[in-house]
């Protein structure tokens, strides 16, 4: 529960340190007062969204520091020690939240002397308090809200958690599937394309390096009768000539040397020379020979070559490559259209993750759904019996849920709401915001939120003026009401009826005071004796006299 609330610089509060305890308080004050201004302090440590023109006038930051006890309230301390922000781990455990706004508009959260970003802050923060506005009433025409009272009056947490995640799942499947479709259709016109460029270079089959091995031989057999005449004018001057050549040239002056050796012996070392010199001139010369007897001049081999190489010359302008690039091209454009197939195939297993998926959802659903039926009977005894208490004697409540169709899914299930009610005998049940006055809604709106409260296991609770619209015998049993609930929860009740104040367990003064220049707000408890005037003045107005002391009297409960 809350038991220290700080404010400093904070709209027109200058400084203020307030105290509570177990129970319900109720918070009253002149019109313009500022009674939910320590509310709205709080808010701020519960992770409400900052502004710059919250500081007060002439001040640089506002501070609010909020301390909890969590004797009774193992949820939050589960999650202090989950996010490491416990302060200790003893039974007695206490939570600091600090909040600290500058007038740049910049924020700083803390729990437990801790920075931690808003999120977290926020996270708490719902486990601490519960915040029931003026407006709340209005929200109930809402559809998603009627959902969310249901669920909160059953406990649906964990089933609704389990939709939303099945939910999540098939929305993320769904979304693929879409964008796959989507990029199979632009890349249809593409694959046509592909198809068609793959089949001709199919039909070439083109293989790898056979290019340049076409390219080389055709340029041989391009040139093969210069190559021949060149073999044989090169074997007659080496070795076949009729007149004379090399080789004959240089056997004679070997011959010539080896009768003239034993005359100068010196001569040896250039015999010896020209010996050797016959062997490679004998072996180039046989190997020109083989050369020459193996040079092909084949007319129509070199047209089929001749016709090969300009097929895949002409393909590889058309593919526009580089001709010895061609079978890469080739390969390239296979791999591209089997990445298309693998979509095809990528979309047909979606298909069949998205129908799982679907499945899954629907079943979690169904369970929340059947819950939601048993629960919302329940609950339009609750509130039917609630609001006839609240001086609408004839009045009938009914949550009315129908099933949506199958081809709808929502992160909050399958169910269609409408809350329905019959404000007088004989009446037909109507939908609410059709029927209900506003006074009306606002005895429904407060009956819901003391039942919804009833379930919740938050420690403390704040209604915030819920009674607007409500007087005479039916604020009476709204102050009764919640006392009752204030047995067990902190309450807090910001109020202008005396019926209501008068079942405090204890009341809060909110007062307003300026000297001409500033204003301060500040925010006190009231003893006995000064409840007894301050509920005076909620019945007379600023004429109090015996009459209207001796009703705030029996207004007071002791």
């Amino acid at each position: 529960m809350l038991s220290h609330l700080t404010i400093q610089h904070f709209a027109i509060v200058q400084f203020l340190e307030l105290e509570f305890h177990q129970g319900m308080t109720t918070i009253t004050g002149e019109t313009g007062a500022g009674k939910s201004i320590a509310i709205d302090a709080l808010g701020l440590c519960l992770g409400d969204r900052a502004d710059a023109n919250m500081i007060r006038v002439g001040t640089e930051q506002a501070e609010v520091n909020a301390r909890f006890t969590l004797n009774d309230t193992p949820h939050a301390k589960s999650w202090l020690k989950k996010n490491d922000l416990e302060d200790s781990p003893s039974d007695n455990a206490e939570c600091l939240l600090r909040r600290i706004i500058t007038k740049e508009g910049r924020s700083r959260a803390y729990i437990n002397g801790t920075p931690v970003p808003l999120s977290q802050l926020k996270s708490l923060g719902q486990l601490l308090v519960n915040i029931h506005g003026q407006h709340a009433h209005q929200s109930l025409l809402k559809n998603d809200i009627q959902l969310s009272v249901v669920d909160e009056y059953a406990g649906h947490h964990l089933l609704l958690q389990k939709v939303k995640d099945t939910y999540q799942g098939w929305h993320f499947l769904n979304k693929q599937l879409k964008q796959q479709q989507l990029n199979q259709q632009e890349k249809q016109a593409s694959k046509q394309l592909l198809e068609y460029q793959i089949e001709e270079l199919d039909a070439f089959a083109l293989a790898e390096d056979e290019f340049q091995e076409i390219e080389q031989e055709h340029k041989r057999l391009a040139n093969s009768g210069a190559l021949l005449t060149m073999c044989q004018i090169s074997l007659s001057q080496l070795s076949e000539g009729e007149e004379f050549d090399a080789l004959s040239l240089l056997r004679k002056t070997v011959s010539a040397l080896e009768h003239q050796v034993d005359n100068d012996p010196s001569l040896r070392a250039i015999l010896e020379s020209l010996q050797e010199a016959i062997i490679p001139i004998e072996d180039a010369s046989y190997e020109l020979r083989h050369f020459s007897d193996n040079l092909e001049l084949d007319p129509e081999h070199f047209q089929q070559l001749e016709t090969r190489m300009s097929e895949a010359l002409s393909l590889a302008r058309k593919h526009q490559v580089q001709p010895e690039f061609l079978f890469e091209h080739h390969q390239k454009l296979n791999k591209e259209y089997q990445a298309l197939n693998d979509c095809n195939a990528q979309i047909e297993q979606l298909i069949i993750d998205l129908e799982e998926a679907e499945l899954n959802y629907f079943q979690q659903a169904n369970k929340l759904s059947q819950s939601r039926f048993r629960y919302s009977k329940k609950l339009s005894k609750k509130i039917t019996a609630s609001i006839q208490q609240l001086n609408m004697e004839e009045g009938i409540f009914e949550v009315s849920l129908t099933q949506a169709s199958r081809n709808t899914l929502s992160p909050l299930g399958i169910d269609s709401i409408e809350f329905k009610v019959a404000t007088n005998a004989g009446q037909p049940l109507q939908d609410l915001g059709k029927v209900a006055s506003g006074g009306e809604l606002s005895r429904i709106g407060l009956a819901i939120q003391v039942i919804i409260s009833q379930r919740v296991s938050t420690p403390t609770l704040i209604f915030d003026e819920v009674d607007a619209g409500i007087s005479g015998a039916t604020a009476t049993v709204v102050g009764k009401s919640l006392r009752s609930l204030g047995e067990n929860t902190q309450i807090f009740c910001v109020t202008h009826l005396p019926q209501v104040a008068g079942n405090g367990h204890q009341q809060m003064f909110v007062n307003k005071q300026s000297d001409g220049k500033t204003t301060n707000t500040t925010m006190f408890k009231l003893n006995p004796e000064d409840r007894i005037s301050e509920l005076a003045r909620l019945l007379g107005g600023d004429r109090i006299t015996e009459h209207t002391l001796a009703n705030a009297q029996e207004l007071l409960v002791q």
